[in-house]
């Protein structure tokens, strides 16, 4: 049959719906149903850490928390003020934006509606996290005795830094004022990490470095920038909007190479990273 030209015209229209209906139906993991890939995976700085209140309750978009961290790449973070949501939210922009992948483990100390939203019988958890480049281990979490004017707690993980097994603790201690609940709250994170021969602990303190509730940390471990110590609490970089140094790494027996403090406009604290030696303490 001899199909005049209007015809041959419509038969090619269908013919181009047909392709189009057919692509959309693709499988996701056909070329045509494929989402394009956001670009090569990246590797994590292997011997660095970083410690960082995200700020809650705060409205921030969780692909700006994830460039803030994206941009010094490190092999483990501890997280403070996190809920849940926003912590697996962080996790999967990290991977699918910028090839960085991380396992999680949390802390949660409360469930809180004003805090992370959800619904009245199910709200969303509060607390730490720690996200981590490498597999993480003998996890815990425990909620301080005395909280304070709000739940507090700390957590570990045993994971890896710079190829080497150690100890991660990661921390948010009571408010500002608080300096007797604080100073209990120290006393109890510091005879956990004291039977460990080499930790890192992160978290935010809510002290000065010469604020005496530090005492049982200072004694166990040392800044990750050897010239912020108690006697020199002028010489610590400040890590808050309102210029106090109240976030920390602390190292026991795990020698500092390098550190730094960048201010982000997503939270009131600073990101604080820094990049360890586990060979030479």
């Amino acid at each position: 049959m001899v199909l005049t030209t209007g015809a041959r015209w419509l038969v090619a229209v269908l013919a181009v719906l047909c392709l189009v209906l057919l692509g959309s139906g693709a499988p996701a993991d056909s070329p045509a149903g494929r989402t394009p890939s956001a670009g090569p995976a990246r590797d994590v700085v292997a011997n660095r850490v970083m410690t960082w209140n995200i700020c809650n309750p705060c409205d921030e978009s969780n692909a700006d928390r994830a460039a803030a961290i994206a941009a010094f790449a490190p092999q483990v973070i501890g997280l403070q003020e996190a809920c849940v949501r926003d912590v697996d939210g962080i996790r999967d922009e990290l991977e699918s934006r910028y090839g960085l992948v991380y396992q999680v483990a949390y802390g949660t100390v409360l469930h809180s509606w004003s805090r992370c939203g959800g619904v009245p019988w199910n709200p969303g958890g509060y607390g730490e996290a720690i996200l981590s480049a490498a597999p993480m281990t003998d996890r815990v979490h425990v909620e301080y005795p005395d909280g304070g004017s709000e739940d507090r707690g700390y957590m570990a993980v045993t994971t890896r830094v710079d190829g080497a097994a150690v100890r991660v603790f990661n921390t948010h201690l009571a408010e500002r004022r608080q300096e007797a609940v604080r100073t209990e709250q120290t006393r109890v994170l510091a005879a956990k990490v004291a039977p460990y021969e080499r930790a890192v602990v992160l978290g935010d303190f809510n002290a000065q470095p010469d604020a005496a509730e530090l005492a049982p940390m200072w004694a166990l471990a040392a800044d990750a920038d050897p010239r912020c110590l108690p006697s020199r609490a002028s010489a610590c970089e400040p890590t808050t909007d309102w210029s106090s140094r109240f976030d920390y790494v602390f190292l026991r027996n795990v020698a500092p190479l390098a550190h730094g403090v960048r201010p982000t406009p997503v939270s009131d604290h600073h990101l604080l990273h820094a990049d360890l030696d586990l060979d030479h303490a």
